[in-house]
């Protein structure tokens, strides 16, 4: 039976560490679909290491970590004392206390200078437009804005078993990079093989990379990123998919 699966690496950008294990993802792995956090120092670095790779970029807007790519001044709402983006956990805290803690039209301001400077990185528009590690209702309406005034292909956060509508498809998020045991290989033969309903497509997220001392002293997800390396370029998860004829598809295929 023809299957398929869309293989997404997130946080271009994150680091040296991350961008170089992407790079090796992409380059000599499965990994054909990767996002670029447009407002991290790194993101050039890890755009350049995908040159001429062929890989489906895509926008992984970030509003939880580093700099801001928009005037400071503008969205205050966004920053935390020192200037920085607020970080993730600040979001999950606010969204278990449903509190809306950001500025709508600010948060539109910065999803839009990340998206020009994404432009300037890339040199085209993302083939997919979503965002990084946060649940906050202003950041989904705030996507939706950019994406609508850019003409871009938004894809909402869903973990929902209904999945989440792309393009006239239906994508069925598989992430267990956070679970305790967690086996990349198996998280892969387990989101190939499930059931699915007629344009469903399972999409595989994970976060490839080698670990820096940035990571160690800015992540909360570290084990696992070489541990995707390594299942991604790995000769026998490109034989298994084989064997079970297995497609590994873009966005842009979709």
């Amino acid at each position: 039976m023809k299957r398929r699966i869309l293989v997404r690496a997130d946080d271009i950008g994150y680091c040296r560490g991350v961008n170089y294990g992407i790079a090796d993802s992409v380059w000599n792995g499965i990994i054909r679909s990767a996002g670029v956090m447009p407002n991290m120092p790194e993101s050039k670095h890890g755009v350049d290491l995908l040159k001429g790779s062929g890989v489906c970029f895509g926008m992984h807007t970030n509003v939880c970590l580093g700099k801001p790519c928009a005037d400071p001044a503008k969205i205050p709402s966004l920053l935390d004392e020192n200037g920085n983006l607020k970080s993730s956990r600040t979001y999950r805290e606010a969204w278990k206390r449903g509190e809306e803690i950001t500025n709508l039209d600010e948060m539109v301001i910065e999803i839009e200078a990340q998206y020009h400077r994404y432009l300037e990185l890339v040199g085209e528009k993302p083939h997919y437009f979503e965002a990084h590690a946060v649940m906050n209702a202003n950041l989904s309406k705030g996507l939706a804005i950019v994406a609508e005034k850019y003409d871009l292909p938004y894809l909402p956060t869903s973990f929902e078993p209904t999945g989440t509508p792309f393009c006239g498809h239906t994508l069925i998020t598989c992430m267990d990079s956070m679970k305790p045991g967690y086996d990349p290989f198996a998280s892969l033969q387990k989101a190939v093989l499930a059931e699915y309903a007629e344009g469903q497509c399972p999409m595989f997220v994970c976060h490839p990379g080698y670990i820096d001392d940035y990571l160690l002293h800015h992540s909360s997800l570290v084990d696992p990123r070489p541990m995707e390396v390594a299942m991604a370029t790995d000769p026998a998860t490109k034989q298994w998919l084989k064997e079970h004829d297995v497609t590994v598809v873009t966005y842009d295929e979709l």
